[in-house]
Formats: C-alpha cells, structure tokens, sequence
C-alpha cells in the first residue's frame, strides 16, 4: 500500500480555520473556501487533506485530487472513459473515479466551470 508522505505541506494558520475545518469534516459539513488569487486557498486544503490523512492513519498515494473545470469540460473528464486501441478497450479512470477508488479529497478549482 503506497505511504503516505512523511513531510507536512507546510500551513501558516492565521486564525481558527484549522478548528472551524475540522469541526465541519467531523460533522461532515461541506466547506466552500472563496478568497482571491494567492491567498492561500490550495495551501490550506492541501495542508488539511494531508492531517486529516496521516490522523486517520490512511495512507494514500495523493491525499488531495485537483480538478481545474473549463468550459469545455465533460461529465467523461471528470469520471473517466473507455478508450479504443488495436489491443482493444481499456477504462481510464478521471480525477473523481480515482479519488472514490483512494478514498481521497476532491478540490475544484473553477467550479463554476463544472459540467452540469
């Protein structure tokens, strides 16, 4: 099984988010994180996905699966889809199918770009 890795994403808390973040994953609350360019949005998840990964004593190849929608994005982008060679058919999985099948984290960036 793969390990997870030993160093912390480092993570400079400038408030309580850490609490609120955990307090709304124990609760299984979603969390939307809105901010400008820069501000630390990708660190902080990032930094959480990785803690919450080595407290729960799962390890995982990545604990955080970034997806960047764009307009021209598909429902296959994101899940997965067969393709066709002269061997035959294989399954590729998308970002969603391999972070269900890691049991790991999902970030969108842009997910006003999702397909709908």
């Amino acid at each position: 099984m793969p390990e997870l890795a030993v160093t912390e994403p480092f993570y400079l808390p400038t408030g309580d988010e850490v609490e609120l973040f955990l307090a709304a994953y124990e609760q299984r609350i979603p969390v939307l994180l809105k901010g400008p360019t820069g501000c630390g949005k990708t660190r902080f998840v990032e930094h959480m996905a990785w803690r919450i990964a080595r407290e729960r004593e799962q390890p995982v190849d990545e604990p955080l699966v970034t997806v960047t929608c764009h307009d021209d994005m598909t429902s296959a982008d994101l899940v997965g889809r067969y393709l066709l060679s002269a061997d035959g058919t294989s399954w590729l999985d998308g970002p969603l199918t391999r972070a269900v099948r890691s049991a790991t984290w999902t970030r969108s960036s842009r997910p006003a770009r999702t397909p709908r």
